[in-house]
C-alpha cells in the first residue's frame, strides 16, 4: 500500500509550521536553521511529535473494537500524556504504566508536568520503580491483562508508539509534508537533525524521504544513551516501514545515521551541552526546549553547524518534537 491509502484520523491543525531562525543561525555562523513544530502542530493537550504518530494508530484502534488505549512510558513521558489526550478526544479509556525512567533528584516528578496533564485528563495511571530500556516491558503487558481481567476491551501501544506495526507512518508522512512546505516557500532542506530514542520517529522520516528524489542527510541525535540498541530499532522501523509504503528497494545503511555525543550517561539527564542548548535556543528564539530530547538534538545540531560537519551551505530543519512540560520535573535547573 501507498501510504495515502493508509486510513488517517486527523489530530492536528494541518502541517506542522516551519520557520526559519535567523538569530540562531547568524549566531552559529554557519548552515541557515529552520525548525518545524511538532509542538504547536496540535489542540490536544500541548501536542508533540506522537499525535502526528497516533493519527496513523487510531483507525486501528477504533476497528478492534477497543475501549481502553494502554501504554507506558517515564514519569514525564510526552508520549503517555498524548496517548491520555487522544482517548479523551475519542471518548476512550487511557491506562497508563509511567515507570522510573530517570533518576533526577525532584520530589515532584510524578506530580507536575505529563503526569499531572495525564490524570486531569482523566487517565488511569499506575507508577512502577522500573528504570528505562526502550525495550517491551513486563509492567505494559500486566496493565493489557487487567484491562481484560476487568472486562474491558484494550489496544496495547508501545512506548513512543515505536514498535507498533504502524509507528513509522505518521513520520513517513512527516517527510512528504516537508517535501511539499519546500515547494511553497521556495527552500530546500538539504539536513534534517531530529532527536531519536525509541526511534519511529527518525525511522518514519528516513523511510518517507527515501522515496523522494534529492538527497538529503537525516541526523538522528541519540538521547536514549543506549546507542546500540536504539541504532538497532531505528533501522528496523525504518526498514519495515519503508516496505508498507512500498518503497520498493531496500534502504541502505548509510540513510540510517544515528549520532551520539549529546546524551551524556544516562536517558533523561542533562548534561553541560543540553543546558546550554536550552539557553541559547530560548534566548536568540525564544524556543523552548526540554532537558530531554530537545535540549540534546539542539546542542547536537549547535556542535554540527558551528564544527561545519554540516557545511555552512547547508540549509538545516530541525525537528522540534515538544517535550516542554518535561521542564517543570526539573525544577531545579535555571534558577538564576
Amino acid at each position: 500500500m501507498a501510504l495515502a491509502d493508509f486510513p488517517r484520523y486527523p489530530l492536528t491543525f494541518g502541517p506542522s509550521p516551519v520557520h526559519h531562525l535567523p538569530r540562531l543561525s547568524q549566531h552559529l555562523g554557519g548552515a541557515q536553521v529552520w525548525a518545524k513544530r511538532e509542538d504547536v502542530s496540535s489542540g490536544l493537550a500541548f501536542g508533540g511529535n506522537k499525535i502526528r504518530k497516533l493519527e496513523y494508530l487510531v483507525p486501528d484502534a477504533l476497528a478492534s473494537g477497543a475501549d481502553t488505549l494502554v501504554s507506558i512510558g517515564g514519569y514525564q513521558s510526552n508520549h503517555t500524556r498524548q496517548v491520555a489526550a487522544v482517548a479523551a478526544k475519542l471518548g476512550l479509556k487511557a491506562r497508563l504504566v509511567q515507570e522510573n525512567w530517570v533518576d533526577w533528584p525532584d520530589p515532584l516528578s510524578d506530580r507536575v508536568g505529563n503526569i499531572q496533564l495525564s490524570r486531569i485528563m482523566g487517565a488511569k495511571v499506575t507508577l512502577d520503580s522500573a528504570g528505562f530500556d526502550i525495550g517491551i516491558r513486563s509492567s505494559w503487558q500486566q496493565a493489557i491483562d487487567e484491562v481484560i481481567a476487568d472486562g474491558g476491551t484494550p489496544y496495547p501501544i508501545p512506548a513512543g508508539a515505536s514498535e507498533h506495526h504502524l509507528g513509522g507512518l505518521g513520520f513517513a508522512n512527516w517527510a512528504y509534508e516537508v517535501e511539499q512546505q519546500e515547494r511553497e516557500l521556495g527552500v530546500f532542506f538539504d539536513t534534517i537533525v531530529v532527536c531519536t530514542v525509541t526511534g519511529s520517529t527518525h525511522a518514519g522520516m528516513i523511510a518517507g524521504f527515501a522515496g523522494q528524489d534529492r538527497p538529503r542527510r537525516v541526523i538522528g541525535i541519540d538521547a536514549s544513551a543506549t546507542l546500540e540498541k536504539t541504532r538497532d530499532q531505528v533501522a528496523r522501523i525504518a526498514r519495515h516501514t519503508a516496505s508498507l509504503i512500498e518503497l520498493g528497494r531496500e534502504l541502505r545503511d548509510d540513510e540510517i545515521e544515528v549520532l551520539e555525543g549529546w546524551a551524556g550517561d544516562l536517558y533523561g539527564i542533562p548534561v553541560d551541552s543540553t543546558l546550554e542548548a536550552i539557553r541559547l535556543g530560548a534566548e536568540l528564539e525564544a524556543m523552548i526546549t526540554d532537558p530531554v530530547y530537545e535540549g540534546k538534538s539542539l546542542a547536537g545540531l549547535i556542535d554540527l553547524v558551528q564544527s561545519k560537519e554540516i557545511p555552512a551551505t547547508s540549509t538545516v530543519l530541525y525537528a522540534h518534537l515538544g517535550g516542554q512540560l518535561a521542564l517543570n520535573a526539573y525544577s531545579g535547573l535555571f534558577r538564576s
